[in-house]
């Protein structure tokens, strides 16, 4: 009663389709079968089959009442177990489906933690940003960590100096800037020049 997957623990969303349908057909079945009891002077499944005198009923049809009933049991059993085999199956399915969502959230973070190994080690953090500023206008964030900006990067860098010195060389002229934003490196270019605010950068 399984479907065609092997067993409720290796069933697959088809497999599951196939018992609901399977299910379906059954319900069907025991309605028609109920339906044949109540034809029978609405008999059931526990009105007496002999008169009050201990004869079979002359005014129903006794073989079709027995076989309605047998009939009614055997399906109510396959019932049973396919409403069974639906729920293990369904239960496996979601138990399968988290156990992968899991893996790939494990190697989306191991990738990510790959991707952070590789990255350089940022000198700097971009504490402010004016609006208007060169800074602004380039995209360079607040929280932006930086691993080379133009000839500086984690390697050479000794102080703020550096930057200092390099922004100071670099007036009017586009300097190539590298950040760690959200764990990936962004690329921009920043031109240092004098605006409404304080310093080439801003």
């Amino acid at each position: 009663m399984s479907g065609s997957g092997g067993g409720p623990s290796t069933a697959t969303m088809q497999d599951v389709q196939q018992m609901i349908a399977k299910k379906d057909e059954l319900e069907a079945e025991i309605k028609a079968f109920y339906e044949v009891l109540e034809d029978q002077k609405n008999i059931g499944m526990d009105g007496p089959l002999v008169d009050i005198d201990g004869y079979p009923r002359a005014d129903v049809d006794l073989y079709q009442i027995r076989t309605a009933r047998h009939n009614i049991v055997c399906l109510q059993n396959d019932h049973k177990a396919i409403m069974k085999d639906i729920e293990e199956a369904l239960h496996n399915l979601h138990a399968r489906d988290k156990e992968k969502r899991l893996k790939d959230e494990a190697e989306a973070q191991a990738e990510a933690l790959q991707h952070n190994l590789d990255l350089p080690v940022p000198f700097a953090r971009v504490d402010a940003v004016s609006p208007g500023s060169p800074a602004s206008m380039s995209g360079l964030q607040v929280g932006d960590e930086i691993i080379a900006f133009g000839s500086v990067n984690s390697k050479n860098f000794q102080n703020l100096q550096n930057i200092a010195t390099v922004v100071q060389h670099s007036e009017g002229r586009p300097l190539s800037v590298t950040v760690i934003r959200d764990g990936k490196s962004v690329h921009l270019g920043l031109t240092p020049q004098r605006w409404s605010g304080k310093g080439l950068l801003g």
